[in-house]
């Protein structure tokens, strides 16, 4: 019997396949395609204390080997979040981590200091990384003082676990994972999305309202997984890797280059059942190579 639990923070997760924000809805949506329980975690749709309409369409498009999208962070407000999705949560035997963004750094502390109140989440992903915004996300996540500051606001809101998620969209990515470790953050998760467009050469006309957008699904996963080490080799808090994960096999190099955990996101929207099936594949691994736990292979690349 391996043994698949991971440890971030004070938290322990049954095992390390957790979904991807904005990729699992607010987590009410899937439950007749899979069972939620059987996931080490979900995070949520990003939450701003506003409601968001998001970006106009269209602001969805396939491309070689993944998607472009440009939602904008389009959510129903951390009010009727609380309302109307969260009482689910308290049904789930899974951990819940609530995602959340802002404008300002004020934004993301009212959200925090709201949730905080309001419903018993296991932790924040706090996302300074989102590139279909006009004001926040990334303009927080490429700068390591901005990054820093939030950071360092959130984490004198709550004891729960901090999780600030990066962007690949700057020069030195271990620099500012560096920064949000030093001001509290618990766990660092990376990648969001590459900045990409698509353009339809019949019209000549992007294929995105807003011309750009973020690239994700498996054509990114290469670059992800060099962003993952890179950080890993950086900092010491735990990370959990992001970016074309859709197999148990590419979840396995996420843990063996050192991320703790992963999240799985666009391969849901091809394969609903993508995260479920990955655990069982990482099992499948870890049993046939005797390997007793998890956190065994985390961090063991070998390196010629």
């Amino acid at each position: 019997m391996v043994d698949l639990t991971v440890k971030i923070g004070d938290i322990v997760f049954k095992n390390p396949v957790l979904t991807a924000s904005g990729t699992f809805g607010y987590g009410d949506e899937i439950s007749s395609l899979i069972d939620v329980n059987s996931l080490g975690g979900i995070v949520t749709k990003t939450i701003t204390f506003s409601p968001r309409e998001g970006n106009p369409p269209p602001r969805i498009t396939e491309t070689t080997a993944g998607m472009i999208n440009s939602i904008g962070l389009a959510n129903i407000g951390v009010e009727r979040f609380v309302k109307e999705k969260a009482p689910i949560y308290k049904s789930f035997d899974t951990r819940v981590i609530v995602s959340v963004a802002g404008e300002t750094i004020d934004d993301y502390c009212r959200v925090v200091e709201y949730l905080e109140k309001e419903i018993s989440a296991d932790g924040y992903e706090i996302n300074i990384s989102c590139p279909n915004t006009e004001k926040g996300g990334i303009y927080f996540g490429s700068n390591r003082e901005m990054s820093r500051n939030v950071t360092k606001a959130v984490r004198q809101l709550t004891s729960k676990l901090v999780i600030i998620k990066l962007t690949p969209n700057v020069t030195s990515i271990s620099d500012i994972a560096g920064a949000v470790a030093d001001a509290g953050a618990d766990c660092i998760s990376l990648v969001n999305s590459f900045v990409g467009m698509a353009v339809d050469v019949e019209t000549r006309k992007p294929k995105i309202k807003k011309i750009i957008g973020g690239l994700t699904g498996p054509c990114i996963k290469p670059i992800a997984l060099a962003k993952v080490y890179e950080v890993c080799s950086k900092v010491d808090i735990p990370v959990i890797g992001i970016g074309g994960i859709s197999t148990g096999e590419d979840a396995l190099e996420f843990l063996i280059t050192g991320a703790c955990a992963v999240e799985v996101g666009t391969a849901t929207f091809f394969d609903p059942k993508a995260p479920v099936k990955i655990i069982e594949e990482i099992k499948e691994y870890l049993n046939s190579n005797n390997i007793k736990n998890v956190s065994e292979i985390v961090g063991s690349l070998i390196q010629s």
